[in-house]
């Protein structure tokens, strides 16, 4: 028997889904959860297998309870259930110790055969999720190109974000200020066709590598 625990806020969606999951014999919901703080004072007592985590709850966000659970139950299987389909929730979720990313317009059984494949140690993703994924893999030869496009100080500001520096840091690094960062930022995002820090990291890094 898998046990599973549910941390979503929505109360409609959080029914629905403890439903999916009673309805498989094979699966025991033994925790339903409202917000990422209730998930880790109980979630430890209930030693789930998986826990299906919406990723916008009320004060701490899913992503981020995704780092502290890890720590609790280093074991447990993580499932994103969510809206949210933008590359950066996507890679910070998967990060954090995600081990699969699912849209909630996903059909029951999607949802069924994602827990069964994370059981078997695959990384289920909804096809528009696994689509972006893999496109942020693809195209090195364009993406060296984009980069080898930038001025001297605008890759100088990528690699310091690449290396996980905030926007004070380099600023402080470089003799800027954070408006100035700002600024060359947005020269980054529009240069390289990316409208996030971790899209524009990730490019950096395949244009490296590539």
């Amino acid at each position: 028997m898998t046990k599973i625990a549910i941390v979503e806020d929505n109360k409609v969606i959080r029914e629905s889904l403890t439903e999916f999951v009673h309805a498989d014999p094979e699966f025991q919901c033994v925790c339903v959860c409202a917000t990422a703080e209730d998930a880790l004072k109980n979630l430890p007592k209930h030693q789930p297998d998986i826990v299906l985590m919406d990723i916008q709850l009320p004060n701490m966000s899913g992503i981020d309870c995704i780092a502290q659970l890890k720590q609790l139950l280093p074991a447990v299987q993580i499932i994103m259930v969510t809206v949210y389909e933008d590359t950066e929730r996507i890679f910070k979720a998967l990060r954090m110790g995600a081990c699969g990313y699912l849209l909630k317009r996903c059909a029951p059984e999607e949802l069924i055969a994602a827990i069964h494949e994370v059981r078997q140690g695959g990384a289920p993703m909804s096809r528009e999720i696994a689509r972006k994924v893999i496109s942020s893999f693809q195209e090195p030869v364009t993406a060296a190109a984009a980069v080898e496009d930038l001025s001297p100080r605008e890759r100088e500001i990528l690699e310091l974000l690449a290396a996980g520096f905030a926007n004070k840091t380099i600023a402080d690094r470089l003799g800027l200020t954070d408006g100035t960062v700002r600024w060359h930022l947005r020269h980054v995002y529009h240069k390289l066709h990316v409208r996030s820090r971790t899209e524009a990291a990730l490019k950096f890094r395949t244009a490296k590598t590539g």
